[in-house]
């Protein structure tokens, strides 16, 4: 394996030998001191330390030939490579995504851990670099290394690159801080010498066995409190803290037992502040995090933080669940964690790690580049559509194609991790049925169907308007019933989608006058049948009297070839009294006899009013009624009229209320459309509805 590492490390020299680092010194000495990182600090195996100087030696050299390494290095160098190129942008809110895009390259587990290790050389390194260099790599390390180094329990690692951020990006804090700690170093040897000193004799004689740990929290921890709770160095309560870690059995009772009486011996020595208890031991935070904490002063008033738990507590904290970097709440997601655990786990114990048990990066979504350098998270699958409508709407909508990694693709071509795309547009695009068979995003889906909505309401009033024109022409008429009817016969289920069809020319507007004009032929071959009637009756304007023999009974349906209709201005129920009226080209319309225009068609059109009956039972089918109701005003009998309608078989079609005032007194008109099977049932709806106390008339309108 030494080997392996020397013949890697000759190649990173012999391609280095003419780079240099900013102050002059030779560029090898960077690999040099992330080998030693990943070596000695980390403890990762040789084809890593191989890895990091053939990253090296590829990344601006792509024609060095390494092939005859391993493929397993070949792996870790590809993902070192592609991470290289990551620039993130001078936004924390696009963190996370650089965080699972560094995760994504990493195929090996370890090239993330590896990375991590170049950033700390590079922050260890810093003074040498130009200040506009320096902060960017600043920025980068707190956006994405200290995070990573943090979740993956690389702690050391962690609160070296905290502290060393904070010398740079807060120079006069950091001093401030620093030097307060080395003041009162002394000062926390000591407070620790006595604070156990009484303790000891009383938990030795109760038999506790424990683990005293010191932990001082780093400069930049120390920082991000003051920051936080907006106090001074002084004001920061745990510096430092005692943890106690009771050795016991790993039972839950015995556990909490013992702690609970470490903290009674600790808080009868020593005077507690209650309002700094924090009992994650009766109620475990929701990460399953277990622990006293409280913050106590001796008799001179110095106060520290003390935290006890047994050992099982303690390796979880560390190591499981309830890791620190979970409770402290840094930001994660959850399939990316379990990815972070496990390569955490394989750091921890390379021994029991097996070849297929090494995990692989969360692959539920892709990350792409825009030319200017922008950061894109989009689902895996994702074609340059779904990328342009993550740009923008407008830009979706009009996308022709685009440009990957400077290749001309069309719209449908999908996407992966690392992509450079552009987006190529054009005004006259529009969106297609068909781009919804190439897109996976939520987000390009809907505003791909919403565009598609607004052009169809277009074409559909452009539609409209070419069928009313000609109609116009050609002087004929097309009534909704009829227009219903003919787009049935041409699989049509609503207007919008015929009307835009017409427009589109898929619909032939010359199909539909023929269609007219074979409907009136047909009207008038069944008004033949009627001429009888009208011979017979011409003279006998008295016919509606019952002189006439010829009855025609129907049933809400067509009889005898002969057409007919409930005619709109009275709106006949079956069972009601009514009359037929010869129409001239639209057959016979059925008239109630107390319609308003009986008086005038019987009077001026007698010979043309033919006798009707309704059949003993009404064929299936329903009736419009519109009814008409007064009422006081009292919003109570809204619901009272819904209520008693809803009681019979009838379905409401419109309601509509308005209030007027009659003989001074304001009242509701309530008027409503409904559907009715016969004017029996009608009957008994207005016979309910005049039994409201507040309803003071039902009429039909």
């Amino acid at each position: 394996m030494e080997d392996l590492v020397n013949k890697a490390r000759e190649i990173a020299a012999q391609i280095l030998r003419e780079e240099f680092r900013y102050d002059g010194t030779p560029f090898l000495q960077h690999p040099d001191g992330v080998a030693r990182i990943v070596s000695d600090e980390i403890g990762l195996p040789a084809e890593c330390v191989a890895a990091v100087y053939l990253h090296e030696a590829t990344r601006a050299h792509k024609d060095v030939d390494i092939s005859a390494f391993p493929a397993d290095v070949l792996t870790i160098v590809d993902g070192l490579n592609k991470i290289s190129t990551i620039k993130p942008k001078d936004t924390r809110l696009e963190a996370e995504n650089y965080k699972r895009l560094i995760v994504q390259y990493s195929t090996d587990p370890r090239v993330t851990v590896i990375k991590i290790a170049d950033r700390l050389e590079v922050m260890r390194s810093l003074a040498i670099f130009p200040k506009t260099s320096r902060d960017q790599k600043l920025l980068e390390t707190i956006m994405l290394y200290i995070p990573l180094a943090h979740q993956l329990g690389l702690y050391n690692i962690k609160h070296e690159m905290e502290d060393i951020y904070l010398r740079y990006a807060e120079p006069q804090m950091y001093r401030h801080i620093t030097g307060k700690l080395k003041a009162t170093e002394k000062d926390r040897e000591r407070l620790t010498m006595e604070f156990i000193e009484p303790l000891k004799k009383t938990l030795d004689q109760e038999g506790i066995k424990y683990k005293l740990k010191v932990r001082t929290k780093s400069a930049y921890s120390i920082y991000r409190k003051m920051k936080v709770q907006n106090v001074p160095f002084e004001g920061v309560f745990d510096v430092f803290a005692i943890r106690f870690i009771i050795d016991c059995e790993p039972d839950p009772k015995i556990e909490k037992d013992l702690c609970w009486k470490v903290y009674s011996f600790v808080t009868q020595e020593y005077e507690p502040d209650l309002n700094r208890l924090r009992d994650w031991l009766t109620n475990p935070k929701p990460n399953g995090y277990e622990s006293l904490h409280i913050t106590v002063a001796n008799k001179k008033g110095k106060s520290l933080e003390v935290q006890i738990r047994s050992h099982r507590m303690d390796d979880e904290a560390e190591n499981g669940a309830a890791a620190h970097w979970a409770y402290k709440g840094i930001q994660h997601e959850q399939t990316m964690d379990r990815w972070l655990t496990s390569v955490r786990y394989n750091l921890e114990h390379p021994a029991d790690v097996k070849p297929e048990d090494v995990p692989t990066p969360p692959s539920g979504e892709i990350f792409v580049f825009t030319p200017t350098g922008e950061l894109r998270m989009l689902a895996a699958g994702s074609s340059v559509l779904d990328f342009a409508f993550n740009i923008h709407s407008n830009v979706g909508a009009r996308c022709t194609g685009g440009k990957v990694n400077g290749r001309s693709v069309p719209i449908r071509e999908k996407l992966k991790t690392g992509d450079v795309v552009e987006i190529l547009t054009a005004k006259n695009q529009r969106p297609g049925k068909d781009w919804l068979n190439w897109v996976v995003t939520s987000k390009a889906r809907n505003k791909i169907r919403q565009e598609l909505d607004i052009e169809e309401r277009k074409a559909a009033a452009d539609g409209r308007e070419i069928l009313n024109r000609r109609l116009k022409n050609w002087k004929l008429e097309m009534p909704d019933d009829v227009l219903f009817e003919y787009m049935k016969s041409q699989k049509y289920t609503s207007v919008l989608p015929f009307m835009a069809a017409i427009a589109r020319e898929e619909v032939d507007v010359n199909d539909i006058k023929t269609y007219l004009l074979h409907r009136e032929e047909q009207q008038a071959a069944r008004l033949e049948a009627l001429s009888e009637i009208e011979k017979v009756s011409h003279n006998n304007t008295d016919q509606y009297s019952g002189n006439g023999e010829d009855i025609l009974v129907i049933n809400a349906r067509n009889v005898k070839g002969l057409e007919y209709k409930m005619a709109k201005c009275c709106n006949p129920v079956f069972g009601d009294d009514v009359f037929g009226f010869v129409t001239r080209g639209q057959g016979i319309t059925i008239h109630r006899n107390s319609c308003p225009n009986a008086p005038r068609l019987k009077e001026k059109y007698g010979y043309r009013v033919q006798k009707v009956v309704w059949a003993d039972t009404p064929a299936k089918g329903s009736f419009p009624v519109l009814l008409k109701i007064e009422a006081s005003l009292d919003h109570a009998v809204l619901a009272q009229v819904m209520d008693v309608i809803g009681q019979f078989k009838a379905s409401i079609r419109s309601f509509n209320v308005t209030e007027r005032e009659r003989n001074h007194v304001q009242e509701y008109l309530i008027t409503t459309r409904i559907q009715v099977p016969s004017n029996l049932e009608y009957d008994k709806i207005v016979s309910q509805l005049q039994r409201i106390p507040k309803v003071t008339k039902v009429y039909r309108g």
